[in-house]
């Protein structure tokens, strides 16, 4: 009862704002409208970030570039959560008084990750009120008006005491991305074969015309090599994602391919969720050999998604999300850090982490400014994350399967918050170098910054994809196309790999640039979204498609090495 009265009465301390640059909701701006207060007795969950010693989070870091880097003595051994917590020895009295803090405040649950580096907290609104002095309120989203989440709608602080053992409470600004309903419905006017039954499919990108592409196995020998009881992937859902299982049967059918759902962390209600659906019938469509798993949560939350998945020795392996938003919206620093680490561990792991590079081009949902303001570039987050694997869009460059074309929408660019990594300094200083990348005028981006994408897959509006979904078969576009079929044949290649007794390739980037010819370089095209302002696809490295799409028979030989 005193440490109530102690938690209701005002801290002689005083209390710190956290994320206290992140600018607040603004209806005017966002694609998000503020339905009021939410209702005090409402269930909402919510993600502590515990802080972790700079000391730890260097030697973690340490770690996972080691055993990330093809030909480093440690490359592929990748550790176990165990040997994860007792690096990062995050100390538990520190984890107790945060928890404590919350469980005085009115939480009905509060849970410690094993790392001991995130606590997750369901509570009443009431509760969360009191607990970080904020109000919270409800949002539903302009265009997707079935969608409606708890988000803050002031600022939210912790006790003085406390705060100094926290990162960030999460997500309370964050605002996730939708597709836009411009890249569903789409027709096709490729000029191929239709290898589905559906009448539908005439014209769009079916799984066939990705085999033929990207040289993928069809045959049941050589997916025989790629089939491995120890392998899997996952594709990550969000707020009403659902799948229908008569839509994922109706793809299988018609196109002739195994494409089937073998486990469900979250539960699923059998209704259509077009996103959902397109990753679960083109992961499984390029990469029919490897079990799938879908990771679903009913709230919008990279921060519960990733705590989920580094608290599970026997998570899968490959992991596509199409999730995201700009570097500047809602996307506090302290917010990427704490996404960072989590990515880390991951690659730590030996997981592989694919982000789709986002839909706008390079001025992001926010728009690149000009008229009465500084027109600048809005690089995509995690996209931009110098520890995940970052996919773009493409188009085929005629009306046949052939060379490909930077998509105009792709995301891509250059991180204002990160540096350029290591292992892609040299590629990028090319890209910078060559008189044909005609590039935009410095004063909108960082030439300093983490580029992106890394890789890419068709994506584009030209060559929408076939997917079954409410019952019929539709066109979609969109980088969270590119992102599941890249995905899909990285989860092969692990299967070749540990068939043959190695390790699954973990964080990919140190090993896709030591290996660009193992992509087939896309040389046309250009991201700015008919604007004029974007950057340019050339041979080699680019911020258009990265070093380009796949080409899976050279990748299986360079990933056997």
């Amino acid at each position: 009862a005193l440490q109530l009265l102690l938690l209701l009465l005002p801290s002689a301390l005083g209390r710190v704002a956290l994320e206290s640059t992140v600018p607040l909701h603004n209806t005017a701006t966002s694609r998000w409208e503020n339905l009021g207060r939410a209702d005090a007795h409402e269930m909402m969950t919510l993600t502590a970030v515990v802080k972790v010693e700079e000391s730890s989070r260097r030697a973690l870091e340490k770690v996972f570039w080691e055993v990330s880097e093809p030909g480093h003595e440690r490359y592929g051994k990748h550790l176990s959560v165990a040997q994860i917590t007792e690096l990062l020895d995050v100390p538990k009295a520190r984890v107790e008084r945060v928890r404590l803090h919350f469980a005085q405040a009115g939480a009905i649950r509060t849970t410690v990750a094993p790392n001991r580096d995130m606590i997750e907290v369901e509570m009443p609104v009431k509760a969360a009120e009191l607990a970080l002095k904020t109000k919270i309120s409800a949002f539903r989203h302009k265009s997707h008006r079935h969608v409606r989440i708890l988000r803050a709608s002031s600022r939210y602080s912790l006790p003085d005491d406390i705060a100094e053992d926290v990162v960030m409470v999460g997500e309370l600004y964050q605002f996730p991305r939708f597709r836009d309903s411009g890249l569903n419905n789409l027709t096709g006017s490729g000029n191929w074969p239709n290898d589905c039954d559906a009448a539908g499919c005439k014209g769009l990108v079916t799984p066939g015309v990705l085999a033929q592409r990207y040289k993928l196995p069809t045959s049941e020998r050589d997916l025989k090599l790629t089939a491995s009881a120890d392998n899997t992937m996952a594709v990550a859902e969000f707020q009403g994602q659902y799948f229908k299982p008569t839509d994922i049967e109706s793809f299988s059918k018609s196109c002739h391919r195994d494409v089937e759902v073998d486990k469900i962390v979250g539960g699923n209600s059998p209704s259509a969720g077009v996103e959902s659906e397109l990753d679960i019938e083109y992961i499984r469509s390029v990469a029919p050999s490897v079990p799938l798993t879908v990771i679903y949560n009913s709230q919008y939350s990279l921060l519960k998604w990733a705590n989920q998945i580094t608290s599970d020795d026997s998570s899968p392996y490959i992991h596509s999300v199409s999730y995201g938003n700009d570097e500047a919206q809602q996307t506090s620093k302290e917010y990427m850090f704490s996404c960072n680490t989590a990515f880390m561990k991951l690659g730590a792991m030996g997981r592989s982490i694919l982000f789709a590079s986002g839909d706008q081009g390079v001025c992001g949902r926010e728009g690149c400014g000009g008229l009465f303001s500084k027109r600048h570039f809005n690089p995509d987050f995690p996209a931009a994350s110098p520890y995940i694997t970052a996919v773009g869009g493409t188009n085929f460059e005629g009306d046949s399967i052939g060379a490909e074309s930077a998509w105009s929408s792709g995301g891509g660019g250059f991180s204002n918050t990160f540096d350029i990594p290591s292992y892609q300094a040299s590629a990028v200083q090319s890209y910078l170098d060559n008189k044909d990348a005609d590039l935009p005028p410095q004063s909108y981006w960082n030439s300093t910054g983490r580029a992106y994408p890394d890789v890419a897959a068709l994506g584009g509006t030209k060559t929408p994809y076939c997917v079954a979904t409410s019952g019929r078969f539709a066109g979609v576009a969109g980088t969270s196309a590119s992102c599941p079929v890249v995905a899909g044949v990285f989860a092969l290649l692990n299967g070749l790999r540990l068939n043959a007794g190695k390790a699954p390739l973990g964080f990919l980037n140190p090993f896709i640039y030591k290996n660009p010819s193992a992509f087939q370089d896309v040389q046309s095209g250009k991201n700015d979204e008919g604007t004029g302002y974007g950057f340019k696809a050339i041979q080699g490295w680019d911020a258009a498609t990265g070093f380009g799409t796949p080409d899976y028979e050279a990748l299986s030989k360079v990933a056997m090495e």
